[in-house]
Parts: structure tokens; sequence; C-alpha cells
């Protein structure tokens, strides 16, 4: 079979670093092919460099046996090329209609066919199974609606290459059914996938071949109906590595560090009776919506609740994030680049915005280094230096500077985690878990957030569990069955 894209000999050098060195990769018509690898491993340089935003220092890309080397990502579109980023690139205040077909609308003169526009549009949607009208505003819109919306606007450009970069990560299991759907829709009319996902079940589902990479190079391609997980998994990280795991470990005993009698957001949450020991981690797990966000937020005095809770004995008041710090609180939020990190600045400007106070552009580069650095080294971080802007670096890395904040301010008693592995490689979680681990081996008592049950019976003492708004169960990982636990976090109930 003719191939659809090959890409030979693909190196990228940046200042300090060469992000990809010889990189291979080879997609044939209608395929899902996965591309898979540790942040930092070279994925999405060599994705933007398929889609026109970078330039490659050497190579050649063939894109249906014709040379092929985008000079800008428009051209990449307009040759068939279109990429899904994990954060969506839509307008949020325009329509859906206006999003699909941007800056290739229909037009009678210098005049819109808004009509045309619409047809056009709501024949794209259709073909992805998409009910929602084209003239709501993306904003408006849930997250599943709006991913569907990105892959609509990829067919409306009739891409041959697709690419989906962690589609799944903010979509509950049912709108997850249905983007497979869709690509399974795709590949059958012979357009060719490339699907970025670090959830090795859904790479198992989905792929039929997968290409590895580690530090830059190719480690490997592999057909996925006769390799097994464990064996890409190793290809990832170069050595066997596993999440650290709370099993075998002694659960803490002694009075509550945080007692949590009541939180209550009228309409939203209603959660009581939470405790949670010194050393101890308890994991928070639920669908979509059940309220974990909610709860870790109102704990942190970050939006208006009725918290009823005390630490260490004495009642806990959080008025608002800068008590709650005061305190001994710290928060890994949901969305690290909109809530966590100032994208622009330094990796050490921003690990120093929580310990000294005062604004990061106030803070000497020298000063900053200094007091961020052990923080920085015991967590891993991989950049280029301390005065590299966070931005550029991996998602598992900037999760990584997010905790090295609240680690270089120290005091830390209780440590909030919103879905703190989203989007992060096998290997990235194993860090950040035994750094987790770490901080509770200290004392500290931690509440972990999170869709992935797998991590929270690996890695909690105990498990809570949120169904619409209320906890109403508890478990404890060591005795009951994960099957147990995921049949609450659906239903509700017990079984």
């Amino acid at each position: 079979m003719t191939e659809r894209l090959r890409m030979t000999g693909i190196v990228k050098r940046f200042p300090g670093t060469v992000a990809l060195d010889g990189v291979e990769l080879s997609v044939l018509p209608g395929e899902v092919h996965c591309l898979l690898g540790e942040n930092g491993a070279g994925k999405s340089t060599l994705m933007k460099i398929l889609a026109g935003s970078y330039q490659p220092d050497e190579g050649t890309i063939l894109l249906d046996g014709r040379p092929f080397r985008p000079a800008t990502p428009h051209a990449g579109l307009a040759a068939g090329i279109a990429v899904i980023y994990q954060e969506l690139d839509l307008l949020p205040d325009l329509t859906v209609a206006q999003n699909l077909l941007l800056g290739r609308a229909p037009r009678l003169g210098p005049f819109v066919r808004r009509g045309r526009r619409a047809r056009l549009a709501r024949e794209a949607l259709d073909r992805v199974g998409a009910a929602f009208p084209v003239t709501a505003r993306v904003r408006d819109l849930p997250i599943a609606a709006q991913q569907l919306t990105a892959i609509a606007k990829a067919l409306t450009a009739d891409a041959r290459v697709i690419v989906m970069d962690e589609p799944s990560a903010t979509l509950s299991e049912s709108e997850l059914r249905a983007v497979f759907d869709v690509i399974r829709s795709l590949t059958a009319e012979g357009r060719s996938v490339i699907f970025i996902s670090h959830r090795m079940e859904e790479v198992m589902e989905i792929g039929d071949r997968a290409t590895v990479l580690r530090d830059g190079r190719t480690a490997g391609v592999y057909d996925l109906a006769s390799t097994g997980r464990d064996e890409i998994v190793a290809a990832m990280i170069g050595e066997a590595r596993e999440l650290v795991g709370a099993t075998g470990r002694p659960a803490p005993e002694g009075e509550p560090l945080l007692s949590v009698e009541r939180v209550h957001v009228p309409g939203l949450i209603d959660v009581r009776g939470i405790d949670v020991r010194p050393g101890e981690v308890v994991g928070l797990a639920g669908l979509g919506g059940a309220g974990r966000t909610t709860l870790l937020r109102a704990l942190f005095g970050d939006l208006k609740a009725q918290v009823t809770a005390r630490l260490d004995g004495r009642p806990l008041k959080v008025p608002g994030p800068a008590s709650a710090v005061r305190a001994g609180l710290a928060l890994v939020p949901e969305s690290r680049k909109e809530q966590g990190l100032m994208l622009g600045l330094s990796v050490s400007r921003n690990a120093a915005i929580s310990a000294l106070g005062r604004p990061p552009w106030l803070l000497p580069g020298r000063l900053g280094r200094r007091i961020t650095e052990p923080a920085l080294a015991s967590l891993g971080v991989k950049a280029a230096g301390p005065a590299q802007p966070v931005g550029q670096l991996s998602g598992g890395n900037q999760q990584k500077v997010v905790l090295a904040k609240w680690i270089t301010r120290g005091g830390i008693r209780v440590l909030l985690l919103d879905e703190p592995t989203r989007g992060l490689d096998v290997g990235a979680k194993a860090d950040l878990y035994r750094q987790v681990r770490h901080l509770a081996d200290q004392g500290v008592a931690v509440l972990l957030a999170s869709s992935e049950l797998n991590e929270l019976t690996a890695n909690a003492d105990r498990i809570q569990v949120l169904y619409e708004g209320r906890n109403v169960a508890c478990f404890d990982p060591r005795v009951s069955p994960e099957s147990v636990i995921a049949h609450t976090v659906i239903t509700g109930a017990t079984p």
C-alpha cells in the first residue's frame, strides 16, 4: 500500500538542545497511527513540523508520495494536514459556523454568504454526528461538542491527515465513545488519523500501529494487534517503571489534620465528613461534574462556598486563596496553563512566585534561581535552563514547576491536587506521584482528585467517591476491588 505520509531523518535543533534527532514516521491511508512517548520525547515538535509551525533543520517529508514542506500552518491545512490540539484552536466568541470556515467562508464579492456557510457547517457537523446548532457560540458548548467542532473543521478543509493530540483528556467515557466512532468513520473514508495519547487502553483499542519516540529519536514501530502494552511502555520509558503505589504501606493513624465537616455550594455540591490524616493520601473519584474540582476550589477559597472545616483541630477560615496559603494549603489546579503558571515567564520566576509574595517581574533573576533550584532539581524538571520560558516546556515538566512553586515556598500542610497527571506520560506520572508520596511521608495531608481510577487505587490510602455533588462512599483500595469502586463512581451506589 502506498504511504499517505512519510517523514524521514527529521532533525530539529533549538538553542542548547536537539529536540528531534533523525525521527522516522510512516502513516498509511485509512490508518489510526498512534504517536507515543514521554513528555519531551519530541511528539509535539514533530507534529508542528508536519503542520508547518516549525521548519526541520534536516530531513524529508512525502505526502502521498510527493515532496511536502509547508511554510506555514495555513499552507499545511491547505495541503490536507489538520492538527487538533489538546487545547482546542477555536475562537470562543465566534459561532460554530464562523469557526468551521474561518478564512474560507463562501463569498459574493466582499460579502460572506451566510446561508451557504451555515449549510456547509451543518453538513460538516452531521458527518461527525453533532446535533448542536451552527449558530451556537463555541464558548457556550460543552468540551465534547467543542472537540467535535474541531474535527468538523478539519473535514471542511478536506484534510487527508488529521492529528489528534490527547483528544480524550477532558472527555467522559460516553463522549470518548462518540469521538472514537467519528475516528472510525474518518478512516473508513480513507483518511489517516495520527492519534496522540498517554492512555494506553485507548491506544490499544483505537490504534492500528504505533510509533514510539524517546529522547527525540524513533524507539520503535509496533503493530498494536500483536504487541503487548508492557512492551510499548518499556519502549517509551526505556526502563521498567511503575506508579508508586500505596499498596503494602501502613495506613496513617492518629487525629485528622484536615477535617471537612461540610462544604456547600448551592446547586453544585454538598459534601460532608471527609477527614485527612497527616501523611495520608485521600483520593476523590467521580464522573465529570461530580464536584471534585468545586470541592478543592472551595477549600482553597477560590470560589464562594459555605465551608465548615478544621485544620489541626482549629476552625479553618479561607475567605480567599491568600488566607488558604497562609494556613498551609496548596492547590495544584486542573488547568496548569490557565491557573497554575505564567507561561511567558521563566521556570525559576514561576517556581518562586509563591515563595516571596511579590510580583515575579520584581524578582531578581539570580535570587529566583537560587531559591528554586533545590525544588526544581528534586522534581527532575527538564529545561534548557532556569531562564527558559515555562511555556516552552512539555506538559509533564510544566506540572512539575507548579508543584515546585509550593515546595519552594515550604510550609505545606495540606496539598490539594486536581487532575495532576492529565496529559502526562507514564514516566512523568510516576515521577509526580513519587514526589507526592515523599511529601506525604513528611506529614503533608493530600487530597487527590483524578479521573484515572487506576491511579487512585495505586496511590491513595482511601478513596472518597463523589456523585452528583455528594460524597456517597469511602473505600480502602487495599481491600476493595477496582470494579466495585468504578460501579459506585458510575451509579452512585455500592453493588
